[in-house]
């Protein structure tokens, strides 16, 4: 049949169909894509441009799919490139055009803007992905306060983070929370060497791992703003190390990477390789000589050879910047992970050697290193997903490596109580290899180190166990806009209506998500101050309600002391055995005034209330994370920041840090002051290649 008969007999077709009442819906028989393929650097520039890597640096990956305007801009992203330094606006890539649907995206290039825009966006997205498959639920950005005159603030949502992929002109690359975009930089090398030429320019948005590590600090912040408050030596640690080991661990989902370094190493990823390492072009070109962080090792200085970096039990005792300090964080991961692989590919190794254990000389099987790459794979992708979903699992305030390591343990045990691989004993063996542990703990055991059931923690509270019906008022009680106002934070509305707490549902985009929480934070805060069941679970929670035992430097509002309920967020995840578990993930915080002066905090503690506009030298904060069962209510998990708001031992360890715990410059007042209410804080962490 010639072309032009198929096209008359379709003709054909379709009106015998609307003569008998019926059309032909086309939409039927095209299926919604799932995702798009987009090509991207493996790890970077650097990559591609040595003979026998070639070969790896440059990779296709599935990319959820979405409609895009041109940018890209999608629903959680939106690209915009200017550049400033060059005074230039860059023609935005439209992913959507049918001729780079056809060739995957466009080619990796050095010298395409539109290229950079394509690889900014694939690799943000997969990095989204990931938190949004661990935590079981949508992705949300940290909201854009709006500081009122009479103090307080509104909060309006956000639904795009902004990526500038030229923004500096500069050796940075950082995430701004003021801005709530991602700012990459470029400058030119300096250094020349057998990896670099001199005058040769050097992108920050062409590293994956960069783009991933920003991405992963924006990320960190919806879900914890917080985090970025320095109140102790570990805190911008942790972001660092978090955003790290999620950079370092989607290295393993991309399977021809994973081979080639396998059968590199002969299947031992104890070795030097480039997967545990970060921004390789970046480092050398800063002059460090290699890559920017390596979670196994360093060149050495003298030799000129890389040395594999044995843990230290006593490493964090001197190291306190926040990236050195971070990278122990990062190394105690990769270390849980290599002995789950080793442990899971011992068989292999029997089977390839007859039972000896020891491979040959020579290039190992490409089947061998298929499968070896296929379990890493399985292990490193867990690993993520541990380490992402432990931070629903964590104080709201003060994060520190032990609570990290609590939260790892609790959260894989909820999902998975019978840990048939031994992944949390390879968690808490090297983590104590490298001496990281909780403060006060009687126990290193996976038993000792979770955190505390709802009953535990009533029990230790010395209060009964909520009743049922006082569950259930959260669910009858309605509360006037009053009680929305005094949550600290405070969103843009109508007409104020009454409120109710909205049980457990997973429908609605991300905006309604954001509504929601606002809501049922309102609810919640009221049912917890004003309903007896509320009062058991506050103490439980070491929330203070008395105002007669508080000090004057206790924050009040509206008469009585301030309980903030940050957030309810909602959480869904899959069970080792496959089935779907459901948690109320709830932030709740209290602030005090505190002083540098110890002599002037008893003063100020001592008085009827202080002045108006007196808000101390910095905030100490205290409070609890809870998981709720959203079907009956009943309270999974209580994690407490170390101390109540009264706690005047904990509140000197916070002052002492402040003042003494190393913040440049030496003026540690002002260093205090300026870390404590810094908007930028990344931006001065990373700059110069940090």
């Amino acid at each position: 049949m010639h072309l032009k008969n198929i096209h008359s007999y379709s003709r054909i077709k379709q009106g015998c169909l609307e003569g008998r009442g019926l059309s032909l819906a086309v939409s039927d028989y095209i299926p919604s894509p799932v995702s798009r393929r987009l090509k991207i650097f493996s790890f970077d520039p650097g990559l591609a441009s040595q003979y026998e890597m070639a070969s790896i640096s440059e990779i296709t990956i599935n990319v959820p799919w979405e409609d895009l305007q041109a940018g890209p801009i999608g629903e959680y992203i939106e690209v915009v490139d200017i550049d400033p330094a060059s005074n230039a606006l860059y023609r935005p890539v439209d992913l959507d055009d049918p001729r780079l649907l056809a060739q995957d995206g466009l080619a990796p290039s050095q010298t395409n803007p539109q290229f950079h825009q394509q690889m900014v966006y694939a690799v943000a997205m997969t990095t989204i992905g990931h938190f949004e498959r661990a935590l079981g639920r949508v992705a949300l950005w940290s909201s854009r306060r709006e500081y009122a005159k009479g103090g307080g603030y509104f909060e309006h949502f956000v639904r795009r983070l902004r990526i500038y992929p030229h923004a500096l002109r500069d050796r940075n690359a950082y995430y701004s929370p003021d801005k709530k975009a991602l700012l990459f930089g470029y400058f030119p090398i300096e250094v020349k060497d057998k990896f670099n030429t001199p005058g040769t320019l050097v992108f920050s948005c062409l590293s994956h791992d960069i783009i991933a590590h920003e991405t992963t600090h924006a990320l960190l912040d919806g879900v914890h703003p917080r985090f970025n408050i320095p109140v102790n030596e570990d805190v911008l640690a942790f972001h660092e190390a978090f955003a790290d080991i999620v950079a370092l661990f989607q290295h393993f989902s991309y399977p021809g990477v994973l081979r080639d370094q396998i059968a590199r190493t002969r299947g031992n990823l104890a070795n030097e390789n480039i997967l545990a390492q970060l921004a390789q072009q970046f480092g050398r070109a800063a002059g460090r000589g290699g890559a920017l962080r390596d979670a196994l090792g360093a060149e050495d200085p003298e030799s000129g050879k890389w040395v594999a970096r044995p843990p230290s039990t006593t490493a964090l005792d001197h190291t306190i910047e926040p990236h050195d300090r971070g990278a122990i964080l990062v190394a105690a991961v990769f270390g849980a992970f290599s002995k789950v692989y080793h442990a899971r590919t011992l068989d292999l190794f029997r089977i390839a050697t007859e039972g000896t254990g020891v491979l040959p000389e020579g290039a190992i099987h490409p089947d061998l290193a298929k499968r070896l790459a296929d379990e890493a794979a399985r292990v490193a992708m867990y690993v993520l997903q541990m380490c992402i979903r432990a931070i629903d699992y964590c104080p709201p305030v003060g994060i520190t490596f032990g609570d990290y390591l609590r939260g790892i343990i609790t959260a894989d045990h909820d999902i998975n109580p019978e840990d048939e691989f031994g992944y949390r004993l390879a968690f808490i063996e090297s983590f104590r290899q490298w001496g990281i542990y909780p403060r006060g703990m009687r126990t290193m055991s996976a038993e000792g180190l979770m955190w505390p059931t709802g009953a535990e923690a009533m029990q230790d509270a010395g209060v009964t166990t909520m009743k049922q019906d006082e569950i259930n008022r959260l669910f009858e009680v309605r509360t006037e806009v009053d009680a929305r106002r005094t949550i600290k934070s405070r969103r843009r509305r109508g007409a104020a209506n009454a409120i109710q707490f909205k049980p457990w549902d997973l429908e609605g985009d991300r905006l309604k998500t954001w509504k929601d929480i606002d809501e049922n934070s309102a609810a919640l805060w009221y049912w917890l101050v004003r309903s007896s069941g509320g009062q058991k679970l506050a103490k439980a929670a070491g929330l203070v309600l008395e105002d007669g035992r508080a000090p004057a430097t206790v924050f009040r509002r509206n008469g009585r002391i301030a309980v903030e309920v940050h957030s309810v967020r909602r959480a869904l995840r899959r069970t080792a055995k496959g089935s779907t578990t459901s948690d109320l993930v709830v932030e709740i915080t209290q602030r005090r005034a505190g002083y540098f002066d110890p002599e002037v905090q008893k003063a100020k503690d001592k008085k009827p209330q202080l002045a108006k506009g007196d808000t101390g030298d910095f905030r100490y904060r205290t409070g609890c994370t809870l998981l709720i069962d959203p079907v009956n209510m009943n309270v999974r998990r209580v994690i407490r920041t170390p101390g109540d708001i009264l706690d005047n031992g904990e509140l000197e360890r916070q002052r002492r840090y402040l003042f003494e715990g190393g913040l440049p410059p030496n003026n540690a007042y002002e260093a205090a002051t300026r870390a404590m209410n810094s908007r930028e804080p990344f931006a001065m962490l990373h700059r110069h290649g940090g």
